[in-house]
């Protein structure tokens, strides 16, 4: 099997880790995430002449319908820069769940302005005190009059802040749950914004009566949302990948130019066996990524694969974070310097559709699951 990009795979690779390359160096990003947005409109709108915020959207939706492994390279250098512009949140994921559940209206309405990125939205999806795989949302949706309303909080909602529209999750009247549009500026809608620990940003969102719009036909969606859940594990996976060859590629240079003794630290076999273990450690992460990547573009999308791609991916960047900043000494719990600021964005991606602990509990479920002996 044939594990290398193509060359218009490539080409995508190349030209979006020289966008973000001229956008990005540690000193820039800390100027742009210190800003009230957090993230740069220039480089957004550079993303958006590209093509890259249109990536999966079908070509009638003026998408480039690109697949999983498109999405893989694209996320994976926006894991090398820690670019903080919110291509997953904004886009890819609220996007994704109005491709594939929306009615024509709302996808011609919806796709072309986010792959021009003219407009943002966010998944408000998870509640306080609700941890993930759980699906027991409070959310409850009533039905008045030909429209619906909400009520609700959702949080964290990742860069709510920034929409315009939320893709909303709610309990249906008759059971299962459904999903709707809300306007950010709607009567009922309260929006808190707040910075989190990486440098990015997040919001509570407060829904109290709130007008929404049914997406599609309406109906039970718990299917169009352990997909999209398992499209943005894949996406994740990705730009963990990216994070972490980063981070053994700071280490490791720091190793050659650091001196004691009067010998670059390089030189003691201790270290460099732990750099190793470092490089180990993100091969490994890399497979499995490229495992739930394949997956998803075989048009397998299995839970049980992404929360083995998930489960390796959090060991891996847990170790490979750790050694970075140990390795580094102070300087790598700087602000100006970037190894901290890498493995910041490392926690966050475990903290975001569950843990290692929690995908452990997955697979763990599957394997205990009763074998009918004959």
């Amino acid at each position: 099997m044939d594990f290398e990009l193509d060359d218009e795979q490539k080409l995508l690779r190349d030209t979006t880790r020289d966008l973000l390359a001229k956008a990005y160096d540690p000193e820039k990003r800390n100027e742009v995430i210190a800003t009230d947005r957090g993230w740069s409109p220039d480089v957004w709108r550079q993303l958006a002449e590209l093509g890259l915020l249109g990536l999966p959207f079908p070509e009638e939706d003026d998408g480039m319908g690109a697949g999983a492994v498109e999405i893989d390279a694209v996320m994976t250098e926006i894991g090398r820069r820690l670019a903080p512009e919110p291509v997953l949140d904004a886009v890819l994921v609220p996007g994704g769940l109005v491709a594939d559940a929306g009615s024509a209206d709302q996808r011609a309405k919806i796709l072309p302005a986010l792959a021009s990125g003219e407009k943002l939205m966010a998944f408000a999806h998870s509640e306080p005190g609700v941890r993930w795989p759980s699906t027991k949302i409070s959310t409850a949706a009533t039905k008045k009059g030909s429209g619906w309303t909400l009520t609700g909080v959702k949080n964290p909602v990742l860069h709510g802040g920034d929409a315009t529209t939320f893709v909303v999750s709610a309990v249906l009247p008759d059971g299962g749950v459904g999903l709707f549009l809300v306007a950010s500026e709607a009567d009922g809608v309260t929006v808190n914004s707040y910075a989190t620990h990486d440098g990015l940003r997040g919001a509570q969102v407060s829904l109290q009566d709130a007008q929404a719009e049914q997406l599609g036909d309406g109906g039970d969606a718990s299917g169009h949302i352990e997909v999209c859940e398992i499209r943005t594990h894949a996406a994740l996976c990705a730009e963990a990948v990216g994070v972490m060859e980063e981070a053994l590629r700071l280490t490791t240079e720091y190793l050659k130019t650091r001196k004691q003794f009067g010998v670059p630290i390089a030189k003691f076999q201790t270290l460099t066996h732990r750099a190793a273990d470092m490089y180990v450690l993100l091969e490994l992460a890399r497979s499995m990524s490229l495992y739930g990547t394949l997956s998803l573009a075989a048009g397998k999308k299995d839970r049980i694969v992404a929360s083995r791609a998930r489960l390796q991916i959090s060991r891996s960047a847990r170790k490979i974070g750790q050694e970075a900043i140990q390795m580094h000494g102070g300087i790598g719990m700087t602000a100006e310097y970037p190894v901290g600021h890498y493995v910041s964005r490392l926690t966050a991606i475990e903290h975001t559709l569950g843990g290692g602990d929690d995908h452990l509990r997955v697979l763990s479920s599957v394997v205990a699951e009763p074998v009918q002996l004959l």
